[in-house]
């Protein structure tokens, strides 16, 4: 058995490395820049720790156990299972994008041979990967689906830098094309799972769960968001209010922020857009995106409205942002909120710095044409908002970098009381 991991992202290394602890591995990546890094034992997005990735690297493909981190089409071709981990982002308009997915299944089409299977970990919306992928896989290689070769479906549950919940600790839904698939997709993730696994009957029924997993977090977190603009309103502290009512057995305990990432500020749009399809416009989904999706508008406008009140100056005011990536203690930075907090103080005429020790300067610069700096600007500023709570923030000398009369807000609810002026 030998497995070729497309796309060495967040999710795919993880992966990769977990079933090369078993498995012969190749990990293809058409980025050769991070290939290039991964085989020097270097991980930048920190989802696995140098040590453990030296620990399963091999210098050349072969059927021993191990990692090989390849660029190389050819590496790929004596594989006999296709695991699928490229992003499943929206554009501007919100609308899936599928171009990663269907060149991955371009990629793999060239090396497909009978009996292989493809298996898909990136979200998508229920048929996407028999609708949409298979097709591909059919005309690139010339094969028939389900009789040369077959297909699963096990959808990625990740948790960008949680080093708690890692990739072996979750229990994993798992389908196949066939019912005879299912269980042989079932059994290789069962190997190196140990939190177990759950077969879905249909590639359907196991993208649908994934789909709304991250969407019922996404209406849960708008609920929020509106009682703290309601409380807000009120002068009453919405995490007072939330620890009061977490007390009942069976309340949930969401939070309000700002939802970016990869996955909840995303996957809802992929289910809105089926449903659409079928002739049906959700409601309650796109309401909760709405709401989540204003969240950076409306930090702003309170940020200025404190400074309004302590009579600061507001054209050309120093503001500094303390965090760029979605969430904290984490170097990502896609789909990252934040940049809607920033463009909405400019909007104001202040002056925004943005300081993140755990994002790549040259990465938010490419993404979001922002400048971000990894060290503690050596200047005053009129404001400070704290929107990613990475660790290194929770010690900062406020004093130090503020005016005498300044605005702490904080988005995380992560500072003391006593020094914040305001916060969701």
């Amino acid at each position: 058995m030998k497995i070729g991991i497309i796309g060495l992202g967040y999710v795919g290394l993880p992966l990769a490395r977990l079933f090369a602890t078993k498995y012969s591995v190749v990990g293809f990546d058409i980025n050769r820049l991070r290939v290039e890094e991964l085989r020097t034992g270097i991980d930048s997005t920190l989802e696995v720790e140098d040590e453990v990735l030296q620990s399963v690297l091999v210098e050349k493909s072969s059927t021993e156990n191990g990692l090989y981190c390849s660029y190389d089409l050819k590496d790929i071709k004596d594989c006999n299972y296709y695991i699928i981990t490229v992003p499943t982002p929206v554009d501007k308009n919100n609308r899936p994008i599928l171009t990663p997915l269907i060149k991955a299944s371009q990629t793999v089409g060239k090396v497909l041979k009978p009996n292989d299977i493809v298996i898909y970990e990136s979200t998508v919306y229920p048929g996407a990967t028999e609708e949409d992928c298979i097709p591909v896989l059919e005309e690139v290689s010339g094969l028939e689906f389900n009789k040369d070769f077959f297909a699963g479906y096990s959808p990625e549950r990740i948790n960008p830098g949680d080093k708690l919940h890692t990739v072996e600790k979750i229990l994993k839904v798992t389908s196949g094309s066939t019912p005879e698939i299912g269980k042989k997709v079932d059994d290789l993730y069962k190997s190196v799972i140990t939190a177990g696994t759950h077969l879905a009957p249909t590639i359907k029924v196991a993208e649908a769960a994934k789909v709304i997993e991250n969407s019922q977090r996404d209406i849960n977190i708008a609920f929020v968001n509106e009682l703290a603009k309601i409380f807000n309103l009120m002068d009453i502290n919405t995490h007072d209010v939330l620890e009061a009512a977490g007390t009942k057995w069976n309340f949930l305990p969401f939070k309000p922020g700002l939802v970016g990432g990869h996955c909840i500020g995303v996957d809802p749009y992929y289910l809105a857009q089926k449903a659409q399809e079928f002739g049906y416009h959700p409601e309650i989904i796109l309401a909760g995106r709405r709401l989540n999706d204003s969240m950076g508008e409306y930090v702003a406008s309170q940020v200025v409205k404190l400074m309004i009140e302590k009579d600061i100056k507001i054209k050309n005011a120093e503001v500094l942002v303390l965090g760029i990536t979605f969430k904290e203690n984490c170097p990502d930075v896609r789909n990252t909120k934040v940049v809607d907090v920033v463009a909405s103080l400019k909007e104001f005429g202040v002056n925004v710095t943005i300081y993140d020790p755990w994002a790549n300067e040259d990465e938010v610069m490419h993404e979001y044409k922002l400048k971000s700096t990894q060290k503690i600007p050596d200047q005053k500023f009129d404001a400070a908002l704290l929107a990613v709570s990475h660790k290194e923030f929770k010690s900062l000398n406020y004093q130090n970098i503020l005016n005498e009369n300044h605005v702490i807000y904080d988005v995380k609810n992560s500072l003391d009381k006593t020094i914040k002026d305001g916060g969701l």
